[in-house]
């Protein structure tokens, strides 16, 4: 504890090069944070849908062709199936193109059975099984255009030239994705003018080791028809949904290491220049009684330093962005809410500077403390 004024003070000593190498690394962990945390959070989301006992269903030809929404009825026959709706998505924008809100329209009578995961509550599922153009809409989403329950609302359609005009009665959350808005899928097939399709069915299941058996069953029962399905568990659907976009993950995971070795590498740099520069101060200090252990302490207690202010300020920074991407990048839609500074990536942010800062210091501070005193003091004379 005695050495600690003594390794501030020789922070404090250059400043600037203090100041430059903190920035420098504080943007390398603001960059991995930033470039870590959409496929991290995809990593989150397939492990918690990992154990999910919901099925879905679509057609066997793509995603973007319809299905019978009389299927729904059949699925409920089967064994083990507890709850089916179909669901169709109402691509849309709220008063300025750029604020994209994507609706979803299920059967209110069926959607506390099946998301139970969504805490809505039975009041509100109530409202919105007696009001026509009623909508449940996302906790974050309501926060962000300041709505509130009760209000009305018009939503203008993207890929159909129509709007909905809805009413909230009634507020999503848990793991629902945050800037959900859910409508009636009565009210959607009135609007558009094509009752009896939908575009996926939601199945849930009494237990998840029957998920694999139900969904084939599923699918052999509309085998033979005009619209053959394929189902899915709710995992494999959002691995196959984010499939075409692996490729980019992997990228961001690439550039975030580039990104944290070029930093290391200046980093290092830095820390050995400044050592050399005080390699005659340190032989007076080893000649004054100081061990070549308490010197490759002191050294590499500095560098500690700059990892952990740099790991905290590279990590605020990262985390103020972040949570600005709603109001920054609204065009991104849920993408934009769900992207966030996850403490996971917090914590290996914080790590990798820690990291950084110690080695970057530990190793010119090892080959320092091996030069021999005697030379290096008659080189002061």
């Amino acid at each position: 504890m005695k050495l600690l004024p003594l390794i501030f003070r020789n922070l404090l000593r250059n400043r600037r090069r203090t100041l430059l190498t903190v920035l420098s690394i504080a943007v390398s962990v603001f960059m991995f944070g930033a470039l870590m945390s959409l496929p991290t959070l995809v990593d989150e989301i397939l492990r918690d849908r990992a154990n999910s006992v919901r099925i879905i269903t679509y057609a066997k030809t793509g995603l973007s062709y319809p299905l019978p929404a009389a299927y729904a009825a059949r699925v409920a026959r089967l064994r083990h199936i507890e709850a089916v709706t179909g669901e169709s998505v109402f691509a849309s924008t709220y008063r300025d193109p750029k604020d994209f809100v994507p609706a979803v329209a299920m059967d209110p009578r069926q959607i506390e059975a099946l998301f139970p995961d969504w805490d809505i509550k039975h009041d509100q599922a109530e409202e919105l099984r007696h009001t026509r153009s009623g909508a449940l809409v996302g906790q974050q989403l309501m926060k962000l255009y300041h709505w509130h329950i009760g209000d009305n609302l018009i939503l203008h359609g993207v890929a159909y030239p129509i709007d909905l005009k809805l009413k909230i009665v009634g507020t999503l959350g848990g793991a629902v994705p945050p800037s959900a808005v859910v409508i009636r899928e009565d009210f959607l097939d009135e609007a558009l003018g094509r009752p009896g399709t939908i575009m996926l069915l939601f199945s849930r299941v009494d237990r998840s080791e029957n998920v694999t058996a139900v969904a084939s069953e599923i699918d052999d029962l509309f085998d033979n028809s005009t619209a053959p399905t394929k189902s899915e568990s709710e995992a494999g659907f959002v691995r196959i949904a984010i499939k075409n976009y692996r490729l980019l993950f992997d990228g961001m995971k690439f550039i975030a290491v580039i990104v944290v070795v070029t930093i290391a590498l200046v980093a290092s740099n830095t820390a050995s220049m400044a050592v050399r520069e005080r390699r005659h101060e340190l032989a007076v200090m080893r000649s004054m009684g100081f061990t070549r252990g308490t010197v490759i302490s002191c050294l590499t207690a500095e560098g500690t330093l700059i990892g952990v202010f740099s790991g905290l300020l590279g990590g605020v920074i990262a985390y103020a962005i972040l949570r600005l991407m709603p109001h920054l990048a609204r065009s991104l839609g849920p993408l934009a809410f769900r992207i966030g500074f996850l403490p996971k990536v917090a914590l290996e942010g914080l790590g990798i500077a820690i990291a950084i800062g110690t080695i970057s210091s530990l190793i010119p501070a090892v080959l320092i403390a091996r030069h021999d005193v005697a030379r290096e003091l008659r080189a002061i004379v």
